[in-house]
Formats: structure tokens, sequence, C-alpha cells
């Protein structure tokens, strides 16, 4: 016998199940990426948001996607008696409060709450950004509490102020104007 082998060959079925493969994959992926619970997560709206900070002075607050931006008016004359601490530590006062735990607590979709303290002309003073999962259940009566007494207790003991200030700076993004907060 000359010429001719005998044995059949199969095709090379690879690139055929690596085809399938990848289809799937992208398939599974496409599916989770298209989350239909995702239109039910739900975001408070701007007077709302306003309606739960208990605040003296002018507050405003709007929506920025799923990030409530509160912003606050400030006295400077506030800033002058308080001095640099008192100007660093106004957003975790708000950020740190029942309003923004019970914020997180009924809006789902509420993915963060930014507090910017203002001076009359608009111009920053101090500014931070909480996200959603950044405090967990046992920390947050811990960070109520501290702000409580940091407003109760924050002129005559200014240790209380410099605590907030310390855990809102390791739990927030924050930004301050150090013609307000340098000492």
């Amino acid at each position: 016998m000359t010429g001719r082998n005998s044995t059949p060959t199969l095709p090379n079925l690879f690139p055929l199940r690596l085809s399938l493969a990848l289809s799937l994959f992208l398939l599974l992926a496409g599916a989770g990426a298209c989350d239909p619970h995702d239109e039910d997560l739900e975001t408070p709206a701007a007077t709302e948001v306003v309606e739960r900070y208990d605040y003296h002075g002018s507050l405003d607050a709007e929506m920025s996607g799923n990030v409530a931006q509160v912003t606050v008016g400030v006295d400077p004359a506030e800033i002058e008696r308080g001095g640099p601490l008192w100007a660093k530590a106004l957003p975790y006062l708000f950020l740190f409060s029942e309003a923004t735990w019970t914020l997180f607590q009924e809006y789902d979709g509420l993915a963060g709450v930014r507090v910017e303290a203002r001076d009359p002309g608009g111009v920053l003073i101090s500014g931070a950004l909480l996200e959603r999962n950044t405090l967990g259940s046992a920390e947050w009566p811990e960070v109520l509490e501290m702000s409580a007494e940091a407003m109760a207790e924050g002129t005559e003991h200014p240790a209380r102020m410099q605590d907030l200030v310390n855990r809102g700076e390791d739990r927030t993004s924050f930004e301050y104007n150090p013609d307000y907060t340098s000492e």
C-alpha cells in the first residue's frame, strides 16, 4: 500500500469550544451588568435632604447623581470665634449626624453625602464626602455620640472637636481651605 494513511482525522474543535466559552462568558457578564434591581434603588429629593438637617443658618442641597451635595452657609464671625479647628470640623458635624445616618438607612440608592461649608461669598471653608458603606453598623453609634459631644462641649473641650476631625479625616475624602483652617 502506498501513499494514503487509512486512519481518519477528526477536525480541530478547539476554536469552536473557545468561541462557545467566550460567548457564554460575555452573555453571563452582560446579564450581571444589566441587573433589573438597580432601577429600584431610590435616592432622596434635594428638598428631603434639606428637611433632615436641623441648622439655624443657610443650608441647601442638590442631588448629583446618587450623591447628596449639602452646602452650609457659615458666618465668618463663627469661624473667627471657633478658629481653624472649628472650620475643619464643620462638615463632620453634619456627616456624622442622625440626619445622614437616616438618609442612608431609608434610601438604598444614596451612594454618599458631601457637605461643604462656605462663607457668605461662596468660598469653600471645608468639605468632606462620606460614602455609603464607609461606616459599619457598629461604628455609627460611636460617631453619632462623638459628633454630639463635639457640638455640646467643643468650646470647653477642644479635644472633642479634634477627635471628630481625626475620625472625619480617617473616614472621608476631605478638603480644607488654608485661609480658614491653617493655624
